[in-house]
């Protein structure tokens, strides 16, 4: 067995178990990473390489902030089906509710239930009760998802990429 990369809690929901990131979660997001639709429509496809690199970097995002991106996975299933999380780069106004489903998991209302988590956690572990998601105008599923979760965009773009829209999400009482 190896050691942990995170400190990263552990988070359940009804179907799915959020935790840190593993070394076995690459492969699998590499394939994200090279190969997604949704990536491919708002032309941020990568290589084997980006991959690697921001995977590190979810990781360190964990060691640097506290929080980062959950792996999830249903109960029964070790398969990762996406990652879902906060993040706040350097630059960025504030922190970022993000999620972004691997193949196998869109269309189930995981990245909704898992950002639901995630969001309560924040709010009650790390005192983030205000988040914002940085969605591109051309990426109606994650719009959706951020509607389902009660966030509202006024068509601000995002000052760090002048791309995507800036959805607020309500205010969670830690």
């Amino acid at each position: 067995m190896t050691a942990p990369l995170t400190h990263a809690p552990r988070l359940t929901t009804d179907r799915l178990t959020l935790r840190g990131p593993d070394r076995a979660d690459l492969p699998h997001f590499e394939r994200f990473i090279t190969t997604s639709p949704d990536l491919a429509a708002q032309d941020e496809l990568g290589d084997a390489e980006d991959a690697w690199y921001f995977n590190l970097a979810g990781i360190g995002h964990w060691h640097w902030h506290g929080y980062g991106l959950f792996t999830l996975q249903t109960h029964d299933d070790p398969t990762p089906l996406g990652r879902v999380g906060s993040l706040n780069h350097p630059g960025w106004p504030q922190p970022e509710l993000a999620w972004h489903l691997f193949a196998d998991g869109t269309g189930h209302g995981y990245a909704t239930e898992a950002a639901q988590a995630v969001r309560q956690w924040a709010a009650t572990a790390l005192g983030l009760t205000a988040l914002v998601s940085y969605i591109d105008p051309a990426n109606t599923r994650s719009q959706a998802v951020a509607t389902r979760l009660g966030a509202q965009t006024d068509g601000t773009l995002a000052r760090q990429d002048g791309a995507s829209q800036v959805w607020q999400h309500p205010t969670v009482a830690p």
